[in-house]
């Protein structure tokens, strides 16, 4: 019973933090905004909704596989959004209020 509302908690805040970043990818302005209400929201939404889900695990195994599966996916979007923002850096103008000494290479 504990179990069960602990991971209807976990997995709603999860989802509201999901929604929260998609929101903000629509609606700031620069690439560099977007990537950062994306990935920060995402990455913390994916780690509550993997708490919520290792709260029902029956098996170690499986509690296992669901952090390497949020391990892994940490380490991706990082590196994603590592090569987004240099590409973005490159090709397009620099970000609202940004100071040019701050982004040069």
């Amino acid at each position: 019973m504990i179990a069960d509302g602990l991971t209807v908690l976990l997995t709603s805040v999860g989802t509201g933090f999901f929604v929260a970043g998609s929101v903000g990818m629509l609606r700031f302005p620069d690439v560099f905004s977007r990537l950062h209400a994306l990935t920060k929201a995402d990455n913390l939404g994916l780690g509550l909704i993997a708490l919520g889900v290792l709260v029902q695990s029956s098996t170690l195994a499986f509690a296992v596989k669901v952090g390497l599966v949020w391990l892994v996916t940490l380490a991706a979007s990082a590196v994603v959004c590592h090569l987004i923002a240099r590409d973005a850096l490159a090709h397009e103008p620099q970000p609202k209020g940004a100071n040019s000494d701050c982004l040069d290479r």
